[in-house]
């Protein structure tokens, strides 16, 4: 298989539905897309039922191009991460991994154009974000929930006003910055750094204003970040967690427990935002993003020094710090329902506390006018009488 028919390929699959994300060649099924957050098959010439073990090795050894180091990163680990361009087309970040002994292939399709917070209708607080002198800021959520996207706009707003300079360590780069007022450095694991821990180190180095991490991914880089945030740098990263509140105690286990209390009180004072994302199915297809704000003040740094105890928990001081940005899945969720945006059944799907949003719900359609229950004529016994 030669790199024209590959492109070939990916290029069908890309036509082949609206909204692609996602290209996935799996052993035991067709060439499948993911469009509006669902896989479906994709029909090619000539007809391909289900991929076979030797078809999708091919396609990977031709991704990977002869390069060392990913072959060495795949038999070693199980998998590995690499970039790929199909020229004038579209850029792909792609993880092929092991699976019964087989190979399969995820292509996650990047944007070749950089959002902006104000195109993106992201909240407000991310030009606050954005404005940030130092400290360190985390988005979490799941692998496609939209974090690089948001990291993106928020140092596309760098760019636009800020005359600083930007260092990006990722794997791969998936949104390329031009120099407009900030000076960007963009870095790739693999190509030009060989672990985050390392790259971070180097940065440090490189007298950066802002550094971006893709991702924390160990203590290691957890450490030199807060180091990083600690002298004056304001840090940008990620972390794989469900919401903001678990955040916290994520970082904090990646460390012994003589070293806790330590690590909180970095904590406290280098973390700025965190801000954790879902995307939820929209009303009339297509996906739309959630999100959950978590800033800091005193009685958020209290909370990270000592804990969460009842009544003062990460989630309460979200709900009482609505007027300074800061806001809790099921509110934005019930708003997102209030906006037509998405349905019942998602909103409640998707809220950390189904109570919660319910009631928000019913708020809404109480405020409509609208039945909050579907219990109808409802009326006292008309036998019962009191007895005196």
């Amino acid at each position: 298989m030669k790199k024209q028919e590959i492109d070939h390929i990916l290029t069908r699959m890309l036509d082949s539905h609206n909204n692609v994300s996602d290209l996935n060649l799996t052993v035991g099924k067709p060439l499948q897309v993911e469009s509006a957050g669902q896989l479906v098959p994709v029909e090619i010439r000539p007809h391909i039922r289900s991929l076979t073990p030797f078809q999708t090795e091919v396609f990977a050894l031709n991704l990977i191009n002869g390069d060392r180091r990913l072959t060495e990163t795949l038999l070693r680990t199980g998998s590995c991460d690499l970039s790929y361009s199909l020229p004038g087309k579209a850029r792909f970040r792609v993880n092929i991994f092991s699976q019964s002994g087989h190979y399969s292939i995820v292509l996650r399709r990047l944007e070749s154009k950089v959002p902006t917070i104000r195109e993106m209708g992201l909240p407000e607080v991310f030009q606050k974000i954005a404005r940030e002198l130092n400290g360190i800021v985390f988005f979490t959520g799941a692998t496609g929930s939209g974090k690089s996207t948001s990291l993106a706009a928020i140092l596309e707003e760098i760019n636009e006003h800020k005359s600083v300079h930007v260092v990006t360590l990722e794997d791969p780069i998936e949104y390329q910055h031009p120099h407009k007022k900030a000076t960007f450095n963009q870095r790739e694991l693999g190509a030009d750094f060989d672990t985050f821990a390392n790259g971070l180190r180097a940065a440090l180095r490189q007298a950066p204003k802002v550094i971006l991490v893709g991702e924390m991914r160990d203590r290691e880089t957890v450490e030199i970040g807060l180091n990083a945030a600690e002298t004056g740098h304001l840090v940008l990263t990620t972390l794989h967690t469900v919401d903001a509140g678990q955040t916290i105690n994520r970082i904090l286990g990646m460390f012994s427990n003589e070293e806790e209390k330590q690590v909180r009180i970095r904590l406290a004072d280098t973390v700025r935002w965190i801000v954790s994302q879902r995307l939820l199915p929209k009303v009339g297809g297509g996906r739309v993003a959630a999100f959950e704000i978590l800033g800091t003040n005193l009685r958020v740094k209290e909370a990270i020094l000592n804990g969460e105890e009842e009544g003062k928990t990460f989630y309460d001081m979200m709900v009482a710090g609505k007027p300074f940005g800061m806001i809790t899945f099921d509110e934005y969720i019930v708003s997102l329902y209030e906006k037509g945006l998405i349905t019942q059944e998602t909103a409640l799907a998707y809220a950390s506390h189904r109570a919660v949003a319910s009631r928000g719900i019913d708020a809404v359609k109480s405020a409509r006018g609208e039945a909050t229950t579907d219990i109808k004529e409802l009326e006292i016994d008309r036998g019962y009488r009191r007895r005196v």
